[in-house]
């Protein structure tokens, strides 16, 4: 796996880089953009899932009931969480207070809540900002809605851009935090509390007041919780990524990465770090996909934040799929570690180790350097990019990137079209070697 992309190493080196892209990077002049999902944990190769990222909006809040309003600065709209009447994990964001410097997003949102009140609904926050999106340069495409996200691709790339709110809601956290647990440590946990939460626009399936319904998020910290797993649990989460995705292959999203994502972090809680190595891999890989089965059977899995929010409650999911799944997860807890031959990426590297494992080696190496090369420029460009946002291609470091960027495509193709490849195409390969 750490040949495959998945090592300390080279997750370390991805989480650096995009931390270092979030802090220079300004969204519309004045929206703060963070990177979150497998981009930010370090997970995924550059065109290898889409590139996740929450836009938080300026001078806004909501605050959990109890909170002292007071110590919010005026300059800053506020709002109220309501949760009463909502299911687990949602709410309803209640005006308290406009700020003078308040983003038109808000504004644009406002509606009555029919009882002489003033709420910001979800559905008109998400349409200002699909009205107001523009390409950030040629050759980008926006595509429709999906849930609170308005996504963009550009070539290969795919961006899930999520607008959202601050929230302060110490309560949840501290109620996340006062559970009895074996990780993560007490620092790791005061760290997530402090990070606070978000609300993102989106409200629960089925509820008649879902326009105007908010779901309660925590993305930093869940980025913050897997970065602070080990080496064994962060491979168990690629595994069952992997499995779902080639093996279960859903199709509208019955099964996510994020589903996953919660077992693992429940696995590390329950569980003592001592236990996880690489000689007990496979029985925890087993232990979550027995967790997943149980799931799929009674459509239950509590939020790993919020236990009482049902994860596969809006998951749609039929009888006949219910159960090919089941039995599917079954035969592979059954099979036992043989099961990982089942999977593209493993098996083919399996096969070439064993058969070729000098190019495999080697073309891991120029995989590596492209994708660290990549990444490196993106961040350089803009780090000198002017207030317009135009970028100084004339660098001499981002020409020297150019260069040896374009030196790895020909090695890489020679030595393809040398074993009976017909690929001769620099931007096809781009996409196959960071995918």
């Amino acid at each position: 796996m750490d040949i495959l992309g998945y090592g300390p190493a080279i997750r370390q080196k991805r989480k650096d880089i995009y931390k270092e892209w979030d802090e220079l990077q300004v969204y519309h002049g004045e929206i703060i953009l963070i990177t979150t999902g497998s981009k930010a944990e370090g997970l995924t190769c550059a065109v290898e899932s889409d590139r996740d990222s929450i836009l938080v909006v300026p001078n806004t809040v909501c605050l959990e009931d109890g909170v002292d309003k007071s110590i919010i600065p005026g300059h800053m709209n506020l709002f109220e969480m309501n949760i009463q009447s909502c299911n687990a994990g949602y709410c309803k964001l209640l005006l308290a207070r406009l700020g003078p410097l308040g983003h038109p997003s808000i504004t644009d949102s406002l509606c009555d809540d029919g009882y002489g009140r003033r709420l910001v609904s979800s559905k008109r926050f998400v349409d200002y900002f699909k009205d107001h999106r523009r390409p950030h340069n040629v050759g980008v495409n926006n595509h429709a809605r999906a849930g609170p996200s308005l996504p963009q691709s550009y070539g290969p790339f795919k961006l899930d851009n999520v607008s959202a709110i601050r929230c302060n809601c110490p309560g949840i956290l501290n109620k996340w935090a006062s559970r009895a647990r074996h990780w993560p440590l007490p620092d790791i946990v005061e760290k997530v509390i402090a990070m606070g939460a978000f609300v993102t626009p989106i409200g629960f399936k089925g509820s008649a007041n879902n326009h105007v319904e908010w779901r309660i998020c925590f993305n930093t910290s869940e980025t913050e919780l897997v970065n602070n797993l080990n080496d064994t649990q962060v491979k168990i989460y690629v595994i069952l990524k992997m499995i779902v995705n080639d093996v279960l292959k859903p199709q509208s999203k019955e099964i996510t990465s994020y589903t996953l994502k919660n077992i693992v972090l429940w696995l590390a809680e329950n569980n003592p770090q001592t236990l996880f190595h690489s000689g007990s891999f496979f029985h925890f890989l087993f232990e979550g996909l027995d967790i997943l089965r149980t799931a799929i059977s009674f459509r239950q899995l509590p939020y790993y934040m919020i236990p009482e929010r049902n994860l596969m409650a809006e998951r749609e999911l039929d009888d006949e799929q219910q159960c090919v799944w089941v039995k599917s997860i079954t035969d592979m807890i059954n099979e036992g570690p043989r099961i990982i031959m089942r999977l593209k990426k493993i098996s083919q590297a399996v096969m070439a180790r064993i058969c070729h494992p000098e190019p495999l080696l080697w073309y891991s190496r120029m995989r590596t350097e492209l994708e660290m090369l990549y990444l490196e420029s993106n961040n350089r460009l803009l780090r000198f990019s002017d207030n317009n946002g135009q970028v100084d291609e004339t660098d001499p470091i981002v020409k020297a990137i150019d260069k040896r960027i374009s030196e790895i495509f020909r090695e890489v193709l020679l030595r393809m079209q040398l074993e009976g490849s017909t690929v001769n195409d620099a931007n096809k390969l781009f996409a196959m070697m960071l995918s």
